[in-house]
């Protein structure tokens, strides 16, 4: 058996209520093991009888349409991939008295990520982003993380089925999580 988190896109906001208990039981029964849900934005992490996080994505994404009515979108990552952004993460906060969140936005590819930057706009004083591989980082002030214009950039709906974002605790806790693969 095989680990991987599952970040699911767009649940809890917008009308789009999904109970964690719930969720754990429609992945259960769509034929994964060990389904462990974390916090209540759509963290999940499994084990899977494939290799192929593709395969791993379509399953899971077809479970929840099914299931839930809604165009579900699920970004899906092996435990070294996770580890990997971990240690790139390129920014240290300055100690300039502004508190700040670091985030990692996570995309279905090279391309995807580089395309969230691609016409962003630029940062606010207290923010930076950079691209790194399949990844976003991007740290913020506290507080606005929904209400910068890079913010508010991440958040269009363009962006919607191929990324999104989870604070750096938050990733440090579904690789925590992660079961062994088997």
């Amino acid at each position: 058996m095989n680990a991987y988190a599952v970040f699911l896109r767009g649940i809890n906001v917008n009308g789009v209520k999904i109970l964690m208990s719930e969720l754990g039981s429609v992945l259960t029964e769509a034929g994964f093991e060990s389904v462990k849900t974390l916090l209540a934005s759509g963290n999940v992490v499994l084990t899977a009888d494939t290799d192929d996080a593709d395969q791993v994505k379509e399953r899971c994404e077809a479970a929840l349409r099914e299931a839930f009515g809604y165009e579900a979108w699920v970004i899906v990552r092996r435990r070294q991939q996770l580890q990997e952004a971990l240690a790139a993460y390129p920014f240290t906060t300055p100690n300039d008295g502004t508190p700040r969140h670091a985030y990692i936005t996570l995309a279905t590819g090279e391309a995807e990520a580089a395309a969230l930057l691609d016409d962003a706009p630029e940062p606010s004083e207290q923010e930076r982003a950079a691209v790194f591989a399949d990844v976003v980082f991007w740290e913020a002030p506290k507080g606005g993380s929904t209400t910068t214009s890079l913010a508010r950039h991440f958040a269009k709906a363009k962006f919607q089925a191929t990324t999104t974002t989870r604070n750096r605790n938050t990733i440090e806790k579904v690789i925590a999580a992660l079961p062994q693969d088997a």
